[in-house]
């Protein structure tokens, strides 16, 4: 990674940081995702890296993934839509909203979508390449699922990305570990929250 991130061409994006992803009482609580996002301090680090960004002027990106509660609308096609649906991450409920400490501010860009990966179902290419946004730093949950999509999307589509291992979380410490150590490391830039907040800070 480089020692500094432009604030004119580099963006954060936040993924899935919502009540039903990370939250004690959201509806993966007994999934081993509550505890491993406690065990990353996955808020309070994606809050780090998103106050730097605002601070150096860099734009910031939220995405949610949202389910519209109305049987067979998330696909059946593979397990992950099937365990998506209908209960969870409900448009318009608490589940799907983003945590209180994460809530975004005046300015934030924050995008729903139904797949996993936040390139397929929104707008963020267009917006993206509208800045001039050369690198995009990921944050956000879950590392192994929507995270991982995203990334591999954003760098055949030409984006340098920066993982912040630990302003992500997954299902566990192993799903998590097969996620940022073996393929991910041919793709982006694995870092760390210190060194993205100073990168980012210039």
């Amino acid at each position: 990674m480089s020692t500094t991130l432009g604030p004119t061409t580099t963006a954060v994006l936040v993924i899935d940081m919502q009540n039903d992803t990370v939250h004690a009482d959201g509806a993966y609580a007994t999934s081993g995702a509550v505890e491993h996002a406690q065990s990353q301090d996955v808020v309070a680090n994606v809050g780090s890296v998103v106050d730097a960004a605002r601070a150096s002027g860099a734009p910031v990106f939220y995405s949610r993934i949202v389910v519209h509660p109305i049987a067979g609308m998330s696909g059946t096609n593979a397990p992950i839509f099937r365990m998506l649906a209908p209960d969870t991450f409900k448009l318009d409920s608490w589940g799907a909203q983003i945590v209180d400490e994460l809530t975004p501010v005046a300015g934030d860009v924050v995008l729903d979508r139904t797949r996993m990966s936040v390139f397929n179902g929104t707008a963020i290419d267009n917006m993206l390449r509208n800045l001039g946004i050369e690198t995009l730093v990921v944050v956000g949950a879950w590392t192994n699922m929507a995270v991982e999509h995203t990334v591999r999307d954003a760098a055949d589509l030409g984006y340098r990305v920066t993982l912040v291992e630990d302003a992500t979380s997954s299902l566990s410490a192993e799903w998590q570990h097969a996620a940022t150590s073996f393929a991910l490391t041919n793709i982006a830039t694995v870092s760390d929250t210190a060194r993205v907040t100073a990168a980012l800070a210039g």
